[in-house]
């Protein structure tokens, strides 16, 4: 089976910036799923991944803005502190969750103050260009639940 709309693939990736670094990578624990069609992941990824099946490689540089978009100056905020999520002191320069209406959100921190913060609201990997090297691990129809919730369910996915 090939990925297409209503489909749910599962994936191990590398993320690599700009210079090559790696970023991120899945290698050494389980799989991303993901449904395919749903914008459950960036979109030039999606877009390469179209039509791969199981056992594929793909290796894919997205421009920012077929990855995290371009970086926005007027992104920037103040917020109270009691809605960031993070741990030990907060300080400029962490990237930490912010609760929103639309769930949470990674920012980064740019101000410190007594009862509030400026952040970021970029997300952090916004301006950048980024590699992703992707090994496609499976490929199945999505259940109608899955469709109905908009996301892959069980392992590499959602679990509710």
């Amino acid at each position: 089976m090939n990925i297409s709309k209503h489909s749910v693939a599962t994936f191990h990736y590398t993320l690599r910036d700009e210079q090559g670094n790696e970023m991120e990578s899945s290698r050494d624990g389980e799989p991303s799923a993901y449904l395919h069609g749903a914008d459950n992941i960036i979109p030039g990824l999606e877009a390469a991944l179209e039509g791969k099946a199981a056992g594929d490689h793909v290796d894919v540089t997205l421009a920012p803005a077929d990855a995290y978009g371009e970086r926005q100056s007027e992104r920037e905020q103040k917020v109270p502190v009691k809605h960031l999520l993070f741990s030990g002191k907060l300080r400029p320069g962490m990237v930490v969750q912010v609760n929103t209406q639309q769930g949470r959100h990674p920012v980064t921190v740019l101000k410190v103050g007594r009862h509030s913060a400026t952040v970021d609201t970029n997300h952090p990997l916004a301006g950048q260009a980024l590699t992703f090297e992707v090994d496609i691990v499976d490929v199945r129809a999505a259940s109608q639940e899955e469709i109905d919730h908009g996301h892959a369910h069980g392992a590499g996915g959602h679990h509710h």
